[in-house]
């Protein structure tokens, strides 16, 4: 491995975000950017000054000096293009979710392991300020036994990409799923899920899923505790949230209603509010301030998943530290293909559930 990582960032929506990241970390090398659409490609590439610019992801994937691919193309792309770069000898990070179905998780944990080259799924959510608070509370002792934990990912994806029309909920799933079962430390074992209300026919029509929300209880391996989760992407009324809570036996965290208003501590009887704070001193200096800045920072350059997410918690910066440094050290990321399979086929197993009345599904292992 050469000293700094080479990394080719493919699709440049949402992945622009990374550009500058990479461009300052201390241990990479942004190499390439990859898009179909020309135009938007080369404007691009001239703003950050990358001059490897590719419109076919074939062409990028045979670059023989790229060391490690970010993937942030949209969902049905996600499992081909990661198989895609670990075939290709290159390490691989990849937007949520890993991919669409079981079978695609199998054959991400297996050639992962077959190539020996590190897969990452880079989740927001377990980056973020609020969740390295909470997990600071869990560490320290301070929380206590957990005792049960409950997360929730709200949305309304009206005026997305074509392919996010009548989505199965549960099918994005990993922002609810992820700080429960990271927080906890197990992995999932079985889920019962049940749908609720009705999306219109014409979004129905798309993914043959009619519900409009739908909510799961999950049993986590090797523990005696479960989780639940609440998942809607359209037709039901609510502000945007990615929120968690858990419940300890001293102390418990819970996400506030209304953004903004800062989370609530239960210690007993007792609730108060706190400023979650920022976690910018557990980064290398120079990409600290993409904790609170960012490309999409700015009111006419905003794209939604930025937008309506409010900056992804400060995670940006420490998704792409985490990738880069697994590398460097030779170690699996926090993050790896077993776990990220594990968390991704809740939300499949979840919506098969669903729609066989709650009946259990249970979740394939990955040893």
């Amino acid at each position: 491995m050469r000293e700094r990582v080479r990394v080719g960032i493919v699709g440049l929506g949402f992945g622009a975000e990374f550009i500058p990241i990479y461009q300052q970390h201390p241990d990479a090398e942004m190499l390439a950017i990859c898009q179909r659409n020309e135009a938007s490609l080369h404007q691009i590439g001239d703003a950050f000054g990358v001059e490897r610019r590719y419109s076919s992801y074939e062409q990028m994937l045979a670059d023989p000096d790229i060391d490690a691919v970010h993937v942030n193309t949209p969902i049905p792309d996600h499992a081909p293009q990661t198989l895609a770069g670990l075939r290709a000898g290159k390490h691989v990070a990849c937007t949520v979710p890993m991919a669409t179905t079981v079978e695609e998780c199998e054959q991400i944990v297996a050639t992962a392991r077959e190539t020996g080259r590190n897969y990452m799924m880079m989740e927001t959510v377990v980056f973020s300020r609020e969740f390295l608070y909470v997990q600071d509370l869990v560490r320290s002792g301070e929380l206590g036994r957990i005792q049960f934990l409950r997360g929730a990912h709200q949305q309304e994806m009206a005026g997305w990409p074509g392919y996010w029309e009548g989505l199965p909920p549960m099918h994005y799933a990993t922002h609810a799923v992820s700080p429960l079962l990271a927080l906890a430390g197990k992995q999932a074992e079985y889920v019962h899920c049940l749908g609720s209300g009705q999306i219109s026919e014409e979004l129905t029509a798309k993914y043959g899923s009619p519900f409009a929300v739908e909510s799961a209880l999950i049993k986590l391996r090797d523990s005696n505790l479960s989780a639940e989760i609440t998942r809607s992407l359209f037709e039901t009324a609510r502000e945007y949230v990615e929120s968690f809570d858990v419940y300890g036996d001293k102390l418990s965290f819970e996400w506030e209603q209304v953004a903004g208003e800062h989370p609530v501590i239960h210690r007993g009887e007792d609730a108060s509010r706190v400023e979650v704070p920022d976690y910018a001193d557990r980064l290398p200096e120079g990409i600290r301030r993409y904790t609170t800045k960012g490309v999409y920072d700015a009111e006419e350059n905003e794209h939604l998943s930025f937008k309506q997410g409010s900056g992804h918690g400060g995670s940006h910066p420490h998704l792409a530290h985490e990738f880069v440094r697994s590398i460097v050290e030779g170690r699996k990321p926090l993050v790896d293909e077993e776990t990220a399979a594990n968390w991704t086929c809740v939300g499949i197993c979840a919506h098969e559930s669903a729609m066989a009345g709650g009946k259990r599904v249970d979740l394939p292992t990955f040893d």
